[in-house]
């Protein structure tokens, strides 16, 4: 870790092996004193978005930051965008940004190939949220074999530049980017990392689907609203959607 790099006020744990990063910062919640980053060099029950598998090989980043944000479970949520543009600006310090875009909810493509992906997971009760985490998933050596993903097949930085990146290097420069837009949403609110992540969007303006668990809508993409909700604009007018598994 360089302690030039890694951001005020907040803990750090390495470990070599554990189940998952999100299911250790469920652990440690309880005895939070800060923000804390844990990154594992090796998980062996990493999990996705909906409890799907993760994969996730040696070489990549395993890393969850667990914090007690305060506020409705909706206001936590939205450091979903935090992460994201925190995801966007450490990569592209790798990867040429124009090859970079964020996909909503919570996907970083690169050559509109899955990189990395985001996973929220928070505890508490409809009034407040008591701890939450933010599980970080970046395929930054290997590209994970994942047969069933046609839609978005996985690609590594390695691949797409042949260069290798450390993890700890690349948590340290995340966690400075992150810990930057928690500043900006304290001080200036969300508007701003709302902006920040619309001008980075994957397709927006064009025909997309999202798929609900009750029903697909497709329409095209508008924005994003100050709730985080996609917005798409349909044969029957805006359709504002909370959550959805998103198809281009």
């Amino acid at each position: 870790m360089s302690t030039d790099l890694w951001p005020e006020g907040y803990d750090r744990i390495v470990l070599e092996t554990v189940d998952s990063t999100n299911a250790e910062a469920a652990r440690i919640a309880p005895f939070l004193k800060r923000p804390t980053w844990i990154m594992a060099h090796a998980q062996t029950a990493a999990r996705g978005r909906r409890g799907r598998a993760w994969v996730n090989p040696e070489g990549n980043l395993a890393a969850t930051l667990v914090m007690r944000p305060g506020g409705v479970p909706a206001w936590a949520a939205l450091r979903s965008f935090l992460a994201s543009n925190a995801l966007f600006q450490t990569l592209a310090m790798y990867v040429d940004r124009d090859r970079l875009s964020l996909k909503w909810p919570n996907d970083v493509l690169l050559d509109e190939r899955k990189v990395a992906g985001i996973l929220l997971e928070s505890a508490g009760s409809a009034k407040e949220v008591d701890w939450l985490a933010i599980g970080f998933g970046v395929n930054l050596e290997v590209t994970p074999e994942v047969p069933d993903a046609v839609d978005f097949p996985p690609i590594s930085v390695k691949e797409a530049t042949g260069d290798s990146v450390d993890a700890e290097e690349f948590l340290d420069t995340l966690a400075g980017h992150y810990a930057t837009e928690e500043r900006i949403l304290d001080r200036l609110g969300f508007e701003p990392i709302r902006a920040d992540w619309i001008e980075r969007a994957a397709r927006l303006g064009d025909t997309i689907t999202a798929r609900t668990e009750k029903r697909d809508y497709t329409g095209i993409f508008d924005t994003v609203d100050e709730k985080g909700q996609l917005v798409l604009i349909t044969g029957t007018g805006p359709v504002h959607i909370p959550a959805a598994d998103v198809f281009f």
